[in-house]
């Protein structure tokens, strides 16, 4: 099975820290994977905070997370400050990408912890139905 690659885009949308907390260490004693979808899920909503939007409220739409691929490098611990840049990938009609490269610095070198993507979809939850990336959102998955 080959391995997966996330390759990241070149247009870097903001960057955001999260510290490491207890509770997202595994018995391995380093970050476990399922804690990765929880600070990939905080950093996102840190990005949409900068731009005053909630995941509930985004320009009149809400957002579900259609999927989501991490692709681990090296191991986080406890109390490491993780910094997460969050750049604009693919934007469709209905949906859109972000890619996340989430790192750490020690001993002033910067390590690559994890890759990941994830693929958002608009959503009217009164209607229940998908609908179009507002066009308040698009300039700025476009402008960055």
């Amino acid at each position: 099975m080959p391995r997966l690659k996330i390759e990241l885009p070149k247009s870097i949308l903001t960057t955001v820290f999260i510290p490491v907390r207890i509770t997202d260490i595994n018995f391995g004693n380093h970050v476990g994977n399922n804690a990765f979808v929880e600070i990939i899920h905080e950093s996102r909503v840190q990005f949409l905070k900068q731009n005053g939007f909630t995941e509930m409220e985004v320009a009149g739409t809400s957002l579900i997370m259609s999927e989501l691929s991490v692709e681990f490098k090296n191991e986080a611990h406890y109390n490491d400050l993780l910094e997460i840049k969050i750049f604009s990938g693919e934007i469709l009609r209905v949906s859109f990408e972000l890619f996340y490269e989430i790192s750490l610095k020690k001993n002033n070198q910067e390590i690559i912890i994890a890759h990941a993507k994830t693929g958002m979809v608009c959503y009217n939850k009164t209607l229940k139905k998908v609908e179009a990336v507002p066009e308040k959102l698009k300039k700025i998955l476009e402008c960055q």
